[in-house]
C-alpha cells in the first residue's frame, strides 16, 4: 500500500470571515471545521497521517480539541506551528513528514468537503506523474485587469482552470523543490509553483464541485445548507 501523509494548513487567520472565532474552529453544522477536514482526511485509504499545521497561538486549544476527539482517538496526527505565509507553513509541516512517505498530500483546512475518493486518486497518480493537483474548469470569463481597472486581455477560457487543494507530490520532490524556492528567496501561492519554477511538470486532475473553501459568512451558510438538504455530510 502506499503511504502517504497528508499535511493540512490551517494557520491562517481568517478574517474574512469575521466573528471572534477562528475560521480552524469555527462550528459547520455543530462540528468544527478542521475535525470536518480531518475527517475526510482520514476517511482516504491512502492516508496513515496527519500534520496538521496551526498558528502558534492556538496550538493549546487545537491539541486539547483533537485529544478530546473520539473519531481521532485510534488516528496518527501531530502539530506543527505554522509561518508568516502559507509557503513557511506548508515548509514547515513537510519537516514533520516522515521518511518513510512516499507520497505528501497538502490541504488547506478550508475545504472540509474534499472526498476520500479524490485524495486516493489523487495519489494514485502522483506515484505515476510526481505531481498533481486538482482544479475545475473555469465556467465564467475571465479578465485580465489593470491597477486602474481598466481590462489589459481576455485570456482563452478554454485553458483556464481554478487549482484547489489537494495538491499532491512525491516527498523528495516537494521537499527539495521547497527547499531551492528558500535558497533562491522565491514567493509563491501554491505548492504547485515551487515545483513549476524548478522545472517538474504538474498534472491536474478534475476536482469536485462540493470541496470548496470557506472563505466568506456565505460559503459557511452553503456548507450548512448543503449539509441539512443531505448532500454532504
Amino acid at each position: 500500500m502506499i503511504n502517504a501523509t497528508a499535511i493540512v494548513l490551517a494557520a491562517g487567520e481568517g478574517r474574512r470571515l469575521g466573528g471572534d472565532t477562528p475560521k480552524t474552529y469555527l462550528p459547520i453544522a455543530g462540528r468544527p471545521l478542521v475535525l470536518r477536514t480531518l475527517d475526510r482526511m482520514f476517511s482516504a485509504s491512502s492516508v496513515e497521517a496527519v500534520v496538521l499545521v496551526v498558528a502558534a497561538e492556538q496550538k493549546a486549544l487545537c491539541e486539547s480539541l483533537l485529544q478530546s476527539d473520539a473519531a481521532l482517538q485510534d488516528r496518527r496526527w501531530l502539530l506543527q506551528t505554522g509561518g508568516a505565509t502559507r509557503q513557511e507553513s506548508a515548509r514547515r509541516g513537510l519537516a514533520r513528514v516522515g521518511s518513510d512517505a512516499a507520497i505528501v498530500i497538502i490541504h488547506d483546512a478550508a475545504r472540509p468537503f474534499v472526498s476520500a475518493g479524490l485524495i486516493d486518486r489523487c495519489v494514485e497518480t502522483a506515484t505515476e506523474k510526481q505531481a498533481v493537483v486538482v482544479g475545475l474548469p473555469v465556467r465564467d470569463t475571465i479578465k485580465a485587469v489593470s491597477t486602474e481597472r481598466w481590462i489589459l486581455s481576455t485570456p482563452e477560457r478554454s485553458m483556464l482552470w481554478e487549482i484547489q487543494t489537494p495538491q499532491v507530490f512525491k516527498r523528495e520532490l516537494i521537499v527539495a523543490a521547497h527547499a531551492r524556492a528558500v535558497r533562491d528567496g522565491a514567493q509563491v501561492t501554491d505548492d504547485a509553483m515551487v515545483v513549476e519554477r524548478i522545472g517538474t511538470p504538474v498534472y491536474v486532475l478534475e476536482g469536485e464541485r462540493t470541496n470548496f473553501k470557506i472563505t466568506v459568512p456565505e460559503d459557511v451558510w452553503l456548507a450548512e445548507t448543503l449539509i441539512r438538504e443531505g448532500r454532504l455530510t
